[in-house]
């Protein structure tokens, strides 16, 4: 079984949603990475699901960048955009269809004025109805003309007919990154609206803002305006009249670059981030406040049928298991127990709950029997967060200057933590894909490369976490 599908050898890129006649129909730009064969094409494809799990692929046959589709009177529009290099410029184009099946590329292209808009910048473009100002709008990822490289911004063009287009301000500008604001996506729920995008010049990140009206103001949550790590990138929204999903992808560390990834490397874990991954779909939700929050797919979470209760096998400080409870306890320093085998495919659930006064607690992936090296979910509530951290380390040259992460901090997500309140926990596996949702609140995904067939693990630091309702589910 597969959880987060990906498109054979090739990989799965930037996600275009789309329900239609009572399925959802995401688009994807597929990168084959040097395949041959049948299929093996890099643009847009398309993918017929009920439950994101099981997924039919369709090829459209288009090759361009992405943006959007929509479904007026019958007839299925799609619009993307075009790149040509030397001078670096980019298009916006139109193509029908009747079926979904066959598209009819259209003699339209729309490049930036140059005036308002960078031409080097214009892409992704998200076509929608403002029912306000009765025309069609489109958003686009783009940079605003100007002196400084922090020109990122959501472009505007209007229309009456999906043909003829009006270039307008910017429908968001907040000059704080430079690139573009990539992949804009705009939905409305109860009574806020939501403007999500992506960028790689400032956080590497999907985020989004809020308003009440679609002229705004436009403003970022204070706490979190992400809704992951910054592996899950360029991710829009779809929904099917009552449930919004969000869909990103899971980038591989797969291919070779010529500065950091050098052929000598130690540690995969430790490569740069590739275009194009695993999708991963959240379900979207939204707070009394107004902001958002993810949890898991229904389909996906209720995936793995065989559940089995893991036995705690303590290797220092402190643990007990009474009444299905497992406590792990270091007034100082490390405690740690090793838990089941990882699967291939599985998610490892539990609630946890730790005293007051704990400084760190958590779960190990893929550790060793020792319980050093692996993977390490590290909750930390005086820091209000959850920390990934990889079993990479580097020695120094000729063995000296030590061992030491090449980061302070890989990943990590913002939660508050109260003593004494159990948190439910699931960790989803697939191969070298991680997926983790704390609370109802937070998901982060990542990577594991360097370490497999390996156990997990609980563990506390200075405090003690207690590790109750424990499930290990496979196929």
């Amino acid at each position: 079984m597969e959880l987060f599908y990906r498109p054979g050898k090739a990989v799965l890129g930037d996600v275009i949603p789309f329900y239609d006649e009572g399925k959802f129909k995401p688009f994807f730009l597929k990168q084959a990475r040097g395949q041959k064969g049948p299929g093996d094409r890099t643009g847009w494809f398309m993918l017929t699901t009920e439950d994101h799990l099981h997924f039919t692929e369709h090829d459209t046959g288009l090759t361009g960048g992405t943006g959007s589709v929509i479904k007026v009177d019958g007839l299925y529009h799609l619009f993307y955009c075009t790149f040509v290099e030397n001078p670096r410029e980019q298009f916006i184009r139109h193509a029908t269809s009747v079926d979904l099946d066959q598209w009819r590329t259209l003699d339209e292209v729309l490049p930036a004025d140059g005036k308002i808009y960078d031409p080097a910048e214009w892409r992704d473009p998200f076509v929608f109805w403002n029912q306000e100002a009765g025309e069609w709008w489109m958003l686009i990822a783009t940079a605003k003309v100007g002196r400084t490289e922090r020109r990122a911004c959501v472009g505007l063009c209007a229309s009456k007919d999906l043909h003829h287009w009006e270039y307008r301000e910017p429908f968001y500008a907040p000059m704080a990154a430079a690139g573009a604001c990539e992949c804009p996506d705009l939905f409305k729920m109860g009574d806020w609206y939501y403007l999500v995008y992506s960028n790689y010049g400032d956080r590497f990140q999907t985020m989004y803002r809020m308003s009440k009206a679609l002229h705004g103001p436009w403003t970022a949550p204070v706490k979190d305006d992400a809704f992951d790590s910054c592996a899950y990138y360029a991710a829009k929204t779809g929904a099917d009249g009552v449930n919004r999903y969000i869909y990103g992808w899971n980038p591989t560390k797969e291919l070779p670059k010529k500065t950091f990834n050098p052929g000598n490397r130690i540690s995969q874990d430790c490569c740069a981030w590739d275009w194009g991954g695993n999708l991963v779909v959240h379900k979207v939700l939204q707070n009394e406040d107004g902001t958002l929050r993810v949890v898991p797919e229904e389909h996906v979470d209720a995936a793995l049928r065989t559940v089995t209760v893991p036995v705690a096998e303590p290797v220092v400080g402190q643990c007990r298991t009474e009444d299905g409870v497992v406590t792990i306890a270091a007034q100082e320093g490390f405690a740690g127990a090793l838990l089941d085998q990882v699967p291939a495919v599985c998610k490892l659930e539990a609630d946890v709950e730790f005293t007051p006064g704990t400084r760190r607690f958590g779960v190990a992936l893929q550790v060793d029997e020792r319980f050093d090296t692996g993977y390490y979910l590290y909750l930390e509530p005086a820091r209000e967060r959850m920390e990934y951290v990889s079993g990479i380390r580097f020695w120094g040259e000729d063995g000296e200057g030590g061992k030491m992460f090449p980061y302070a901090v890989e990943m990590e997500r913002p939660i508050h933590l109260e003593p004494g309140v159990k948190y439910r926990l699931k960790v989803f596996v697939d191969h070298t894909v991680l997926v983790v949702y704390l609370g109802d609140q937070i998901a982060m995904n990542a990577r594991m490369y360097d370490y497999k067939n390996r156990r997990f693990g609980l563990f506390a630091i200075d405090g003690q976490a207690n590790f109750s309702k424990l499930a290990l589910c496979t196929e």
